[in-house]
């Protein structure tokens, strides 16, 4: 049950009543004399007069004082923000157990949206649109049945492709190399590394022949080896020859001063999602920070920053995709996947104070 009402909230229930600041819904409602209604913070319905208002820990205080509920708002149900999410994770659950991605307007309908109004607040929670999160679903199913089946066409049509050639066409960028490679657990790709130090403690650099698929640091080289394989498990991994060597030096140049401008090739996998925030890092100029609500924001998707910093944590190139220069909200340092320590380390040689 929300807190009772102190008289020193007061100023900032009314402020957050002028603004309609959502994030008050279900901390309070006010009620106004006039109307005899009380709504929550957020109502669109017309701001009253001041004196006219009262505020009110919960619906049940507001009616025992005689209001009635704003049809509007609908102030005792849950926030729109929240409903909005529960309508998301519902469309969501029914895309992931069809066998076929349903239509847009079928989801729609059963959110209790248009089409129009669904798509947007669907792209603004997940941070994708339903045709994305569906071709998602289909390659998830598709990745889990390919080492099992007695066939790569025989797993497309269980995954739920109507045609072989429509998964072909993006083979790659879903899986990171072709679905028959992929259904043998990545055997048959090449994937040089080497390990080294720089000041930051161990490296590790990784390629395949498109460029540059991970830059791990730490502190055990063995567990950096360890994380790669992990990664790869099926994949032939060799040792970095003296050619390579020129890959290590880059790296670990940019390690040692990341503030400057690198044209390393990256092997850049990923979901669709993650693709979009790490692109979105890469435009973070050297030498300033954004928070997570920034880079959400960066790639259309407002409502997603715990999606942002998800994908930050999945970032597998160090420092070529900078998530060391997203912060929280308050300019603090949140967790960094290769410590918060590197992290501020990285930022004081952008000039980051």
């Amino acid at each position: 049950m929300p807190p009772t009402l102190l008289p020193s909230d007061t100023d900032a229930r009314w402020e957050a009543l002028l603004t309609r600041d959502a994030r008050a819904d279900g901390r309070f409602v006010y009620a106004v004399r006039t109307t005899g209604v009380y709504c929550r913070p957020s109502c669109a319905a017309r701001t009253p007069r001041r004196e006219n208002v009262t505020f009110h820990a919960d619906g049940a205080t507001a009616r025992a004082a005689g209001f009635r509920p704003c049809l509007r708002c609908r102030p005792d149900e849950p926030p729109q923000a929240q409903r909005r999410r529960e309508a998301v994770a519902r469309a969501c659950r029914v895309i992931e157990s069809a066998e076929t991605p349903p239509a847009l307007a079928d989801l729609a309908r059963a959110a209790g949206m248009s089409p129009f109004h669904f798509h947007r607040i669907f792209r603004e929670v997940t941070g994708v649109t339903p045709a994305a999160f569906a071709r998602a679903q289909r390659a998830s199913r598709l990745a889990k049945a390919l080492p099992g089946a007695s066939s790569v066409t025989g797993a497309l049509y269980e995954a739920g492709y109507a045609a072989p050639s429509r998964f072909y066409a993006e083979a790659g960028d879903r899986l990171g190399m072709a679905p028959s490679r992929y259904r043998k657990g990545g055997a048959g790709a090449r994937i040089r590394f080497g390990v080294g130090a720089c000041s930051l403690g161990a490296i590790l650099v990784a390629a395949t022949e498109t460029g540059l698929c991970a830059i791990l640091l730490g502190d055990d080289p063995d567990a950096l080896v360890r994380d790669l394989q992990d990664r790869f498990p099926a994949a032939e991994l060799v040792g970095g020859d003296a050619a390579f060597e020129h890959w290590m030096a880059r790296a670990v140049g940019l390690v040692e001063a990341p503030g400057l401008a690198h044209d390393l090739p990256l092997d850049i996998g990923g979901t669709a999602f993650q693709q979009r925030v790490w692109q979105a890092l890469r435009a973070i100029p050297p030498g300033t920070t954004a928070t997570y609500a920034d880079v959400a924001r960066a790639i259309g998707a407002p409502g997603s920053s715990r999606a942002v910093a998800l994908a930050c944590g999945a970032n597998a190139l160090a420092v070529a995709i900078p998530c060391h220069r997203v912060v929280r909200s308050d300019g603090s340092l949140s967790g960094y996947r290769w410590g918060v320590a590197r992290k501020r380390d990285l930022l004081t040689r952008e000039g980051v104070p």
